[in-house]
């Protein structure tokens, strides 16, 4: 698009929609086609502001992907996101996504393991168990980026 046509159509946009339009993050999620609360998770993330491009893929093919992203069975869940440059995986709350995404530290990304009971999309009614989001360094070592409870 020519710079002329680009500041045309801006100016043609509504002032207000301008700062939202450039904070909507976006994550492509990869998941098991038969997965149900993965689309929770989802639903959890474009009711946060998220858009959301969701591919369910054949689990082998899903399996495959966590495995070239250097995930391990202690690190994986269900379905896996990339935002900005960040792996972001299994049931992981949009705030901590959120703020992944402003201290920008250098790692491969967050992961919630397993899907822990009252972690977005894993909701049953009040029941809650505590869950940590943790930090994946670029070495595949670990630590608490966030607990929840």
């Amino acid at each position: 698009m020519h710079r002329r046509a680009l500041l045309l159509a801006a100016a043609s946009l509504p002032i207000a929609s301008l700062p939202a339009m450039a904070d909507t993050p976006t994550i492509k999620v990869v998941k098991s086609p038969t997965c149900g609360c993965c689309g929770a998770w989802e639903d959890h993330l474009r009711a946060e502001g998220f858009i959301v491009e969701s591919h369910a893929i054949p689990d082998e093919q899903l399996w495959d992907i966590k495995a070239r992203m250097g995930l391990t069975d202690e690190t994986s869940s269900c379905h896996t996101g990339l935002i900005d440059g960040y792996l972001v995986e299994g049931h992981v709350p949009a705030s901590d996504i959120r703020r992944l995404l402003a201290e920008r530290p250098p790692a491969r990304g967050i992961t919630v393991p397993g899907m822990p009971i009252g972690s977005p999309g894993m909701e049953m009614g009040g029941e809650v168990e505590p869950y940590s989001t943790l930090l994946i360094h670029p070495d595949g070592r670990t630590e608490v980026f966030q607990s929840h409870s």
